[in-house]
């Protein structure tokens, strides 16, 4: 019945994926279309330098014979201290970087001269609905444009050589549910740009825009929406019969938050798609019985026509998804001997642990294997590449707990990872790091927040120090060189823990990689042996890339520890000893003998907390309250990494009013208040609930100084 009336009206619709007639012309100056296909000697015209996202320079200048004497040629210090995420860009001897909150800035890729900045002023409050930091990964070049994607939802281009702006479009449906943290692509002259929010109530999307002029030519969806109104195309319709319930209430999620590659052979754009919403599937039904519970085109690879958007084929990597297994990992493009045959593949190392190979053209499943640790399938089939689903992994018909393995972090997140034609290996800054989900009793959709229907309480880490190092322990990170085509590692090197930088491979027989623990390395790219090493003073998550200018060729790369990891994992977020956040660009030369000034001083707080004087049935309460509605900032078990505040040390915890005007009242909302995200939410907690979190906090505050007295 609801197919049946859903189809009469999709026939009123056109089944293309076009959103408008707009004619697009490609530029024929300034960075065209041919430089980004072959790539210009010593620049870096792209996230991922090539359209292939192999993210490997033929420059050897800075070889493994010779990196021990790479030195600091220059450094900048910036303006915002949050995660920094972005790869710099190079063009005519000019460095396009973005920082937190998506700030442009330009500088002298030589001496590191500030050209211009531009700040497109995100309103702070726009952190409440980015589940992972203020953070952005980079600009795109075309013409003689830059253009940045905004974390509020804008697509700005910029003069290259002012930072002027020459258009602003709003390109997500709504300022309410949907960020954007990802670099455009830009190819034939439309910008490639899709969307954050799965955790709310996103329904996913990539849409190309005219560079000229910033209207929309196409836009995809990733799942279908309300059957009632319609489908957009073949497509949505066939993904309709994949789900249950009544889905798009939710949004149903899958935004393409990162992954964009444009593959000019087939002139396909293939890209990743996120995790279905809510993640607990049994919170709103989102699944039926056997075949109405893949839940398309989620946590997916999928291609569509450049020109006009329209739906080529897709590969699901993880069907029915409720661990947060996003797809967006980075996909790579290249050409690899299998069998005695060339085959054009595409390359993709997810979430869920596994390796996938698949043909470029057709997304044939050509093969997969393990990189790392997991627990959530009991393999997979080596023709079809479909999971064979661990049923105990099914934690909302099981009703227990689940530790999952690889954890919602991912063995692989959008850290990206490089290949190497050289060596044939694939670079993977892996995660090794589980994560604990049980399903939410009673669960309904609020008006803020998470959307996930799990319940974070019950499951958060306990003030047991047992079972606190026992978690450390257990939660690790590793650079792993893949061979694609065996599907084995050919080398690792452990990591004190996960969350470490992208990767950059070049001529060079070099592999360079940041780490948490705040260190910039270089590892021999056949062998994986560590040859230098810079001390960053931060975590390094970003991915490095190199350039040449005058015959000298350079590495660079962001630094600045935050997103996820660190704001939402609790004591976890400390394994690797990461030291606080002090945001920069690093740019290194063989010879150079620069000094970073002195980090700011770090010093350890000591719990000093009012007495718990309130009910257990309160702190019971205010356990749950907290986990949904506070916890992605302010960390598991109200447990900070250090970006944002550890409440347990709030002086406002003595105040029953006080916190309650923070909380309800928005007296830190930005830019009245002062806060630098903190809004209030009173479209979701009364009074009493504040308490409830209150009472939780001093309770929690007392545990974690006894234990620190043992």
């Amino acid at each position: 019945m609801r197919l049946g009336i859903a189809l009469a009206v999709a026939l009123a619709l056109p089944l293309a994926a076009c959103s408008s007639k707009v004619e697009v012309t490609p530029a024929t100056e300034g960075v065209t279309d041919a430089m980004l296909i072959d790539g210009v000697e010593g620049e870096w015209l792209t996230y991922g330098r090539d359209y292939g996202e192999q993210r490997f320079s033929p420059l050897e200048q800075i070889s493994a014979d010779n990196v021990g004497e790479l030195g600091l040629a220059w450094s900048v210090d910036l303006d915002t201290a949050r995660g920094q995420e972005a790869t710099p860009l190079v063009h005519d001897g000019v460095m396009y970087i973005t920082t937190a909150w998506s700030k442009v800035k330009a500088f002298d890729a030589a001496t590191g001269a500030v050209k211009w900045e531009y700040d497109p002023e995100v309103p702070r409050e726009t952190l409440v609905r980015a589940c992972c930091d203020a953070v952005n990964r980079g600009v795109a070049l075309y013409g003689d444009k830059v253009f940045v994607a905004t974390l509020d939802g804008r697509l700005i281009a910029l003069e290259q050589e002012t930072g002027k702006v020459v258009w602003s479009e709003v390109v997500v449906p709504n300022q309410e549910d949907y960020t954007i943290t990802g670099a455009p692509r830009v190819a034939k002259g439309m910008v490639l740009i899709g969307s954050g929010g799965a955790e709310y109530k996103a329904r996913g999307y990539i849409a190309a825009f005219d560079h000229e002029t910033g209207k929309e030519v196409w836009r995809w969806h990733t799942v279908p929406g309300n059957p009632a109104d319609g489908f957009e195309n073949d497509a949505m319709e066939k993904a309709a019969e994949t789900w249950a319930g009544e889905w798009w209430k939710l949004g149903g999620g899958g935004t393409v938050w990162d992954s964009i590659t444009y593959d000019p052979k087939t002139d396909l754009v293939l890209f990743g798609t996120g995790n279905a919403e809510p993640w607990n599937p049994g919170a709103n039904g989102r699944m039926g019985t056997e075949g109405a519970d893949d839940n398309l085109y989620t946590s997916s690879v999928v291609a569509v026509d450049l020109t006009t958007g329209e739906y080529r084929w897709h590969f699901q990597e993880t069907p029915e998804d409720r661990w947060d297994y996003d797809s967006n990992a980075q996909i790579t493009i290249t050409d690899l001997e299998i069998d005695g045959k060339m085959r054009h593949v595409a390359l993709h190392a997810p979430k869920n642990g596994y390796f996938y190979m698949l043909d470029a053209e057709t997304g044939e499943f050509l093969s997969a294997g393990s990189f790392a640790e997991q627990n959530w399938t009991l393999g997979i089939d080596p023709k079809t590449g479909k999971p064979q689903i661990n049923p105990e992994a099914r934690y909302e018909q099981t009703g227990k707990p689940w530790i999952g393995m690889p954890g919602a972090g991912g063995a692989h997140s959008w850290q990206p990872m490089s290949f190497s034609p050289v060596t044939g290996l694939v670079y993977i800054p892996a995660n090794l790091a589980a994560f604990p989900y049980m399903a939410a009793e009673g669960w309904e959709e609020s008006d803020i927040g998470f959307q996930t229907g799990v319940d974070l309480s019950s499951v958060a880490m306990p003030a047991d120090e047992a079972v606190r190092k026992a978690a450390m322990d257990a939660t690790t990170g590793a650079l792993i060189a893949w061979d694609p085509v065996k599907q084995e590692a050919r080398w690792t090197v452990p990591f004190k823990g996960p969350w470490n930088g992208g990767t950059l491979a070049t001529a060079g027989n070099l592999v360079f990689q940041g780490d948490a623990n705040g260190n910039f390395n270089a590892f021999s790219a056949d062998a994986g042996k560590k040859l230098w090493s810079f001390p960053a003073q931060t975590g390094v998550i970003a991915a490095p890339m190199t350039y040449s200018i005058n015959g000298e060729q350079y590495v660079a790369v962001l630094a600045g520890w935050g997103g996820v990891w660190d704001i939402a994992t609790g004591v976890l977020a400390h394994k690797s000893d990461a030291p606080i956040n002090v945001s920069r660009l690093l740019v290194f030369k063989l010879g150079a003998t620069g000094k970073l000034a002195d980090p700011p001083a770090s010093a350890d707080r000591v719990l000093d907390p009012p007495p718990f004087l309130g009910t257990e049935e309160q702190a019971a309460t205010g356990s749950q309250v907290y986990a949904r509605y506070c916890s992605v900032c302010h960390g598991d078990a109200a447990v900070a990494g250090g970006l944002n505040p550890d409440l347990r040390h709030s002086a406002t915890l003595a105040d029953k009013d006080t916190f309650k005007t923070i909380v309800i009242d928005g007296a830190l909302s930005p830019p009245e208040g002062g806060g630098n995200g903190m809004v209030s939410f009173n479209k979701a907690l009364k009074p009493e609930d504040v308490e409830t979190i209150r009472q939780y906090l001093i309770k929690r505050a007392n545990e974690d100084l006894a234990l620190s007295k043992k």
